[in-house]
């Protein structure tokens, strides 16, 4: 136990608080297990679990208004962080299942596989170092499957999506969080047909399967009985006969009883056969009248088990039933996103660990299919991704909902989700809010506990670390600032009563000093700024933020950060010209990014020029002035490479196209233009029941 720890647990004690179960670490660390995953930079679960920053949501927008009480959530940020946070709401009793039970049901999740970087150097220096990343996508993994099982109900159930790399270590990391009696299976998944890649020159055998570690949170978890359809072999080998008359398929099972007497079977003569029975006399003459007997050719009576009502296959542990994504002109569920999963895959996991009502959540949500086929299904859901180009795709796939698996069918109208902000939010907004929100907001982002008191006369909001925490009321005096006299005042007034750290949060604007904190005798009096990153004298890890991919391959990075930031809208200068493609015949909008300039944010504040800030170009072609309806997207690699230039089809503009350039922090510089502004003929509106054509191509 550290210091500070000693210190906050007897504040607690002495106020006569409850204590938090995440102390249980604390105070009651586990026994040496017998076996464990080592490696250098692994953390103790108890320092994992109190040193992970719970950033607050901010909410962005509502969609759709079809329901009242809960409204799913889709969270843009760091999934560490806001499941610090999910886990304080199931503390509180917000994060419920529809049965009234805390926690989440059912989790999938579908992490980065931690591919094989491209190191340079000698073959030893590349073991080393790929080992070194190995260790770090481990330890990034198994952070989050402490949090993880901290939300999980006590009934619930976690499956773990992983290819052939990394599933070895992460079952032991499994076993160790979640304990081996809790190991239920490792599912094979044969995701795709036979291939050669010997052929190609590879060394190794055709990779055909990924793996999905299924483990439940206790022995209260329960599996839904799930079959699969008879295989036509099975039905050729058992279903021989045919009933006259109806034409239907059975087999003939055993009506004889096995084990006799000590099974409590009848004995009795049937057909001038005499022996032991399944049935009793009266229900073989009943099976006799409905037509349900058949007779082997020395006389003994069978039952007939016909083919259509056989349940099938009970589900197995080996699934090679569910293809692959194969394009988007293939599947019409396909939204192009370079890890997207099967919507039948996912359909399979929920209705096995999960009924209607309950919560599901994804911490890696990607395009969306775990909670697309949740919504399908009636579950609640929570979605949490760090990429932009995920949260729009996601947002779009959901708004366009059909009611079959595949996205087949008619329209559904989602039940209301929320979008959320989590560690980078709109200082406009928060601006806002009236007092107490703002207060709120305020002392959650700097991990201060809520708790009204008062010193020497003066109210006080919360404590932070120990110390007192002041959110400075600059909307009860506009103009007001914090100043060397008010830090004075205060230190006047407290006297000896405030120990060695005294926090005061405000805009960054109320300050009149420039410094993080100021010195009076032995206290330190700290100014926490918002919008401000998080001042890394307060935590142990420096602040890093959140970064987008800028190319398909980043998308199956690990990513991490630690704090929060402020959103920095880019500055970026667009051009438009119709004309033909490039090489081809088409008529296309080309759309060249002249400049695009965006700031780093963090305590440097350093800028970054000449594009290499951007991440994406984002486009809606027939932007309906509410929603933004992600239609093409292209990764700032290939925009390079075109010369900073996209050309788009003339056919797919609308009335208006919006277009979104994303930096490599998820920072947004945004752009409305018109038909008649990009100077192209006024197009006809589109009947109000002609639903809204999009089209999607991959890589644009």
């Amino acid at each position: 136990m550290t210091p500070e720890q000693r210190e906050r647990l007897i504040e607690i004690l002495r106020a006569g608080q409850e204590i938090d179960p995440e102390w249980h670490h604390v105070l009651f660390p586990s026994g040496k297990r017998e076996y464990e995953l080592l490696y250098g930079c692994k953390e103790r679960e108890e320092e994992v679990l109190a040193d992970t920053m719970a950033v607050p949501l901010q909410r962005v927008r509502t969609f759709g208004r079809n329901g009242n009480g809960w409204h799913n959530m889709l969270i843009f940020g760091d999934n560490l962080q806001v499941m610090k946070t999910l886990r304080e709401m199931k503390i509180r009793g917000e994060l419920k299942n529809a049965d009234g039970t805390p926690g989440v049901r059912l989790i999938y999740i579908d992490p980065p596989f931690a591919t094989m970087q491209d190191f340079s150097g000698s073959q030893e220096q590349k073991a080393y170092q790929d080992k070194v990343a190995g260790a770090e996508f481990l330890e990034f993994l198994r952070k989050r499957l402490i949090f993880l099982r901290e939300l999980l109900a006590q009934d619930g159930a976690i499956y773990v999506h992983l290819d052939n790399r990394r599933a070895h270590y992460v079952k032991i990391i499994m076993d160790e969080v979640f304990g081996e009696h809790n190991y239920r299976n490792a599912i094979v998944w044969k995701r795709s047909d036979a291939h050669s890649d010997v052929a190609q020159g590879a060394t190794h055998l055709g990779r055909v399967y990924d793996t999905l570690f299924y483990y439940v949170r206790s022995d209260q978890a329960k599996l839904n009985p799930i079959y699969t359809p008879l295989p036509q072999s099975t039905i050729d080998k058992w279903y021989r006969h045919v009933e006259e008359g109806t034409n239907r398929r059975y087999n003939m099972g055993d009506a004889s009883g096995p084990g006799g007497a000590k099974k409590g079977n009848p004995y009795f003569e049937w057909k001038g056969k005499l022996r032991y029975w399944r049935f009793s006399k009266e229900r073989m003459e009943e099976l006799e009248r409905e037509g349900k007997l058949a007779y082997s050719s020395s006389g003994i009576a069978y039952i007939k088990r016909y083919l259509d009502e056989s349940k099938g296959v009970p589900l197995q542990d080996w699934w090679d039933d569910i293809a692959m994504l194969r394009g988007i002109h293939q599947h019409g569920e396909s939204t192009s996103y370079p890890t997207q999963k099967p919507e039948q895959l996912l359909e399979r996991v929920i209705l096995s660990s999960s009924n209607e009502g309950d919560l599901i959540l994804d911490a890696f949500a990607g395009s969306g299919t775990t909670c697309t086929v949740a919504e399908r299904l009636r579950r609640r859901w929570i979605a949490i991704d760090c990429g932009k180009l995920a949260i729009y795709t996601f947002q779009k796939r959901m708004l366009n909902l059909r009611k079959e698996t595949g996205n087949k069918g008619a329209k559904l109208n989602p039940k209301p989700f929320t979008l959320y902000n989590a560690g980078l939010y709109d200082f406009g907004t928060l601006r806002e809010l009236p007092w107490e929100g703002w207060r709120f907001f305020a002392l959650n982002l700097f991990q201060c506990r809520d708790e009204k008191h008062r010193l020497a006369g003066i109210e006080l909001d919360g404590y932070l670390k120990g110390a007192d925490v002041l959110v400075f009321k600059h909307l009860e005096a506009p103009g007001a600032k914090v100043t060397y006299d008010t830090i004075d005042d205060l230190h006047q007034a407290l006297g000896k009563r405030v120990g060695r750290r005294f926090f005061v949060i405000a805009p960054a604007l109320c300050f009149a000093f420039q410094e993080d904190y100021v010195d009076r005798d032995k206290t330190r009096y700290y100014a926490l700024r918002i919008p401000y990153s998080i001042i890394n004298e307060l935590h142990r890890r420096d602040f890093t933020a959140i970064r987008q991919p800028v190319d398909e391959d980043e998308v199956n990075d690990t990513v991490e950060a630690v704090g929060f930031d402020f959103i920095r809208t880019p500055e970026a200068k667009v051009t438009y010209q119709t004309g033909r493609q490039t090489g081809g015949l088409f008529q296309v909008l080309r759309i060249k990014i002249a400049k695009f300039k965006s700031e780093v944010i963090g305590r440097a504040g350093r800028e970054m020029d000449d594009m290499d800030a951007l991440a994406m170009l984002m486009a809606d072609l027939d932007y309906d002035g509410d929603v933004f309806d992600l239609d093409h997207f292209c990764y700032a690699d290939q925009l390079k490479a075109d010369k900073f230039a996209v050309e788009l089809p003339l056919e797919e503009i609308g009335q208006r196209v919006m277009l979104v350039l994303v930096d490599i922090h998820g920072n947004e510089y945004r752009e409305v233009k018109t038909r008649q502004e990009l100077g192209l003929a006024i197009a006809e509106e589109k009947p109000e029941e002609e639903p809204k054509k999009k089209s999607r191509k991959k890589g644009q």
